[in-house]
């Protein structure tokens, strides 16, 4: 057999240096194997350190898995026990801002806004007189002298009671013997009714409509409310009736979708919604309530799917041909696009800023980073508002004002630097992962990102295009605001009574929200409003009226919508 020496080149050790020479080196002894112990010893070299590899990448992806896993229980405990207001959770100095230097509430010396004027509110006269002991002197029991005038307070109170209307109505008797088809008793007309047949009257009908789909209450309790009036009321007999009260609404909630669909900027969102009754084909009672909001309408729209056919159906009559949408990222808001071509897709920057919240709350170490990006956002939207108060909304964009035209660029400049740190961030990531793991990395790729971040800067980037659609259209909001706070109340009537029992029910409810929330957005008070359609239903034999541009805020003139502001007169019952 064959004895080798141990050695990389030669295979055999280099001599030793004598003691004398270097005496802080041990003795070197020339060892020799054979070619099978250096083939084997080779071959468990590479076997040992390819396990090495292994061991470390095992490593590193168990470190990032504790670390996602970390970041996801911070994120849950934050929703649990943490500041709601993504505004007081930015950044460190928006932090300080939780412990304010003043005191809450009006402050000293500061102009206030005077007293609330009350000019619809009727007066009721109150006199009241000293008691008759009290009139005269406790000294000399002279009387007191009247002093002209009266000492004036004001005191606001409400009442609010039920009551029995009692219908007395007038006979009459036929005298003549004239030939005719008039029969010999003659009665007044009963007062118009919405159910023809039912004992209850346009005002508890307006009531129940308002607590339930603009004030949020569920039907048992309003009922319970009603009952403390002295008013019980069985909850099958007022189900029964909104069932029939529901096609009185549906022309108006047509006549708003004809009239949304005649605009050009238009807000949407979506939130779950349950409706608890069986449906073919339909797994489980979730559903979803749409909204799309204009300038002139709020709809919204309960569909058994969150797929993009509610969008596509609900655009498919626009007649513009280019319209704006504000939306979130969601992608049948990016299908609906690609189907309607008149559809441009213009994306919320709270969403892109949530992105980077979220990457400083869940990982503490990118906090710093994730902060500049937030505090790039928020000068975002400090340019955006400086541009908007030189904007003129009746002139085109190249004839606004030098002013408008500077605040423009300075905007434009901000979006450029932001644009191009990003890229340059995602092509230096992309260039440090093509390094081989058993390889340095190359020049200027050393900065690796972490998943995190090249989440939130990826978005970013594929969504550029939409999110810039506001410079160039100063009437597009910057993100998508309207549509939240539009859905805001629909949610918390979902959290009182948890959606709709029927799929009649989530009809009126999507009517109901619409045409409420559409009022409100005309300044119209929708208790006036109500009393007066229903009252018109019930003297149209309890059916919808033939003209509907009387209670059509946008077929109103304007001295109407002046009246329908206000609240509505008080019955005389006297």
């Amino acid at each position: 057999m064959e004895l080798v020496p141990l050695s990389s080149s030669s295979h055999h050790l280099p001599l030793p240096t004598p003691i004398e020479a270097c005496p802080e080196l041990p003795v070197l002894t020339l060892v020799t194997i054979t070619q099978k112990e250096l083939t084997r010893l080779k071959w468990e070299g590479s076997y040992w350190k390819a396990q090495h590899l292994r061991a470390c990448e095992r490593e590193a992806h168990l470190k990032q898995e504790l670390e996602e896993k970390e970041a996801r229980i911070r994120d849950l405990r934050h929703r649990l026990f943490g500041i709601k207001s993504e505004a007081a959770k930015s950044t460190e100095k928006a932090q300080a801002k939780l412990t304010p230097s003043r005191p809450r509430g009006q402050q000293r010396g500061s102009r206030g806004h005077g007293r609330i004027q009350r000019p619809d509110l009727p007066i009721v006269y109150e006199h009241i007189e000293l008691p008759a002991d009290s009139c005269c002197c406790s000294h000399c029991g002279l009387p007191f002298d009247p002093f002209p005038g009266d000492e004036e307070s004001e005191i606001l109170e409400i009442e609010v009671s039920a009551h029995r209307r009692k219908v007395c109505r007038k006979r009459y008797r036929k005298i003549c013997s004239c030939p005719s088809t008039v029969p010999d008793i003659i009665v007044a007309s009963l007062p118009p009714k919405i159910i023809p047949k039912s004992s209850i009257g346009i005002s508890v009908w307006v009531q129940i409509l308002l607590a339930k789909y603009l004030y949020a209450q569920p039907l048992h309790r309003i009922l319970r409310q009603l009952a403390g009036f002295g008013l019980p009321l069985a909850q099958g007999t007022i189900t029964g009736g909104l069932q029939k009260i529901l096609p009185l609404f549906l022309p108006l909630y047509q006549a708003l979708y004809e009239h949304q669909m005649s605009e050009t900027l238009f807000h949407n969102d979506e939130s779950r919604w349950y409706v608890f009754a069986e449906i073919t084909g339909k797994v489980g009672h979730r559903w979803y309530l749409w909204l799309t909001r204009s300038l002139h309408v709020i709809f919204y729209r309960i569909a058994p799917t969150r797929s993009a056919a509610v969008p596509i159906a609900h655009f498919s009559k626009l007649e513009a041909t280019k319209v704006i949408v504000v939306v979130d990222r969601y992608s049948s808001y990016k299908k609906t696009a690609r189907k309607n071509k008149a559809i441009i897709l213009a994306y919320c920057w709270v969403h892109v800023r949530r992105d980077f919240l979220e990457v400083a709350g869940n990982f503490p170490k990118l906090k710093e980073w994730a902060n500049e990006w937030i505090d790039a956002i928020g000068t975002l939207y400090y340019l955006n508002h400086q541009r908007l108060v030189h904007w003129q909304e009746t002139l085109p964009l190249k004839e606004q004002s030098v002013s408008f035209h500077e605040a423009q660029a300075l905007l434009e400049q901000q979006l450029a630097h932001m644009k191009e740190r990003c890229d340059s961030l995602l092509q230096v990531d992309q260039a440090a992962s093509q390094n081989k793991p058993n390889q340095p990395p190359a020049d200027n790729t050393s900065a690796k990102l972490h998943p995190a971040q090249r989440k939130a800067l990826a978005s970013l980037n594929n969504h550029w295009n939409g999110l810039t659609v506001f410079v160039n259209n100063p009437q597009v909001p910057m993100d998508n605001n309207p549509a939240e706070q539009a859905i805001r109340n629909p949610v918390c009537g979902r959290k009182n009574y948890y959606g709709s029992g029927s799929t009649w029910s989530a009809e009126l409810a999507a009517v109901m929200f619409s045409l409420f929330q559409t009022l409100e957005l005309w300044h119209i008070n929708p208790r006036h409003w109500l009393q007066q359609y229903l009252l018109a239903c019930a003297q149209n034999s309890g059916a919808t009226p033939k003209d509907l541009s009387p209670f059509l805020p946008w077929k109103m003139s304007f001295e109407r919508r002046q009246e329908l502001a206000k609240p509505p007169p008080i019955r005389n019952t006297s």
